[in-house]
């Protein structure tokens, strides 16, 4: 089987991701999910004209005289509007966020008012409608302010709780079951044997789910045994997972399993075997309504598949945009030489010079295995096919991480 280009792989793997069922999700439970529908205000905000500073509510055509004063004939806290009239030569007092009572058009701040008693001396006359928020200032009933696709943030959640929602249309996070594969690997934590390490891809993977909006589900590890193995994927299937991620011994070893065992459960595969590096082994394909991706076992590979490859899914079956193309370029620290048949993506340090040019610096060594040059990598230098050689102060296409 040839090697498959990354974009063409892409392209299967998103042919058919259509977006999850939308559920109904509590304002409280809903921060960095995906809005299903457009959000509609309930509610006019602020409701009413509102003082925007603590003072005096006043008619503003009574302060044309110096030192104009005016007699006091209650008070607006917060939450608790004057119910009389503002006749002339009358003021209420009122603090910031009470409504603006019947009859006045403009807030006196209470800096510029002195008080005696029942009286206030105007000490600096305001403008006409000074210091009042009218009706409708930040949005109406009926507004539509909140479109999905939308990752909703804080700033989103305190717009959603101003306009009286407080359970949200959300798109169903995809449940993304992973399952690491191999008799060598023990759970961070654990003593290994003397032919043991330490499993990482799983945490990596699983937060990159979380990161993506998704529901990661830890299957664990199973060991180089097909029955086993077997086990841990109908674990997938009858916990419904959209998405069954299974990690190592999809390549083509004695003890890599992995495709054999979907194959017998039923699995459609759709691609083997990638043009990229690292990740060639990556492998998809439908066990019934489960995606399956078998990513490699090496940790570096495992997370940059996971980069190029899950991360759009998700993205995909939340209804959200999915980043294909190139973010960015950078200016080559070093020169890189000619690329090989296999797409590269080059881990490398990302720095700024003193003319504000982003520069990139490969690592020397690029060995899959490596995950603290991954974790101290700004960016992944990207090498297409055949690529020629280049020289440092080239610009070359980068992926941030």
């Amino acid at each position: 089987m040839s090697l498959m280009p990354v974009e063409e792989a892409l392209r299967k793997l998103l042919a058919d991701a259509a977006p999850t069922e939308t559920e109904q999700v509590p304002l409280a439970r809903a921060n960095g999910r995906i809005l299903a529908a457009p959000l509609v205000s309930t509610r006019t905000q602020p409701p009413f004209a509102a003082s925007a500073m603590d003072g005096y509510a006043v008619r503003h055509r009574d302060l044309q005289e110096d030192r104009t004063r005016l007699e006091v004939i209650g008070e607006a806290p917060a939450g608790h509007g004057f119910t009389g009239q503002v006749q002339a030569g009358q003021a209420v007092r009122v603090f910031t966020g009470a409504p603006v009572p019947e009859g006045a058009d403009t807030i006196l701040i209470q800096e510029n008012a002195s008080r005696d008693g029942d009286r206030i001396t105007v000490l600096e006359p305001p403008a006409i409608g000074a210091h009042v928020r009218p009706a409708g200032l930040d949005f109406a009933e009926g507004d539509v302010l909140l479109e999905p696709p939308l990752k909703l943030s804080y700033r989103h959640l305190a717009l959603a709780a101003a306009m009286n929602h407080a359970v949200l249309p959300l798109r169903r996070q995809p449940r993304v079951a992973i399952l690491a594969t191999g008799d060598e690997l023990v759970r961070p934590g654990a003593t290994p044997g003397p032919d043991q390490i330490i499993a990482s891809n799983h945490a990596g993977i699983a937060a990159l789910v979380e990161d993506c909006g998704g529901a990661p589900v830890d299957l664990g590890i199973s060991p180089d045994n097909p029955i086993a193995l077997a086990e841990h994927v109908r674990g997938a299937i009858t916990g419904h997972a959209d998405i069954l991620v299974t990690l190592g011994g999809a390549s083509v070893g004695d003890h890599d399993l992995v495709q054999e065992v979907l194959g017998q459960q039923g699995m459609d595969l759709a691609f083997w075997r990638i043009a990229m590096r690292p990740g060639k082994p990556l492998m998809a394909g439908r066990l019934g309504a489960t995606r399956v991706l078998g990513l490699p076992g090496n940790p570096v590979s495992s997370l940059v598949c996971g980069l190029l490859f899950l991360k759009p899914l998700i993205r995909a079956l939340l209804g959200a945009p999915v980043e294909t193309g190139l973010p960015s370029t950078a200016v080559l620290a070093t020169p890189l030489a000619q690329n090989d048949r296999r797409q590269d993506y080059v881990r490398a340090t990302l720095s700024e010079d003193g003319n504000g040019r982003q520069i990139v610096t490969p690592f020397s060594r690029q060995d899959s295995s490596m995950l603290n040059l991954l974790a101290r990598s700004g960016a992944l230098i990207i090498r297409p096919p055949h690529a020629p050689a280049v020289d440092a102060g080239s610009e070359v296409p980068v992926l941030r991480l």
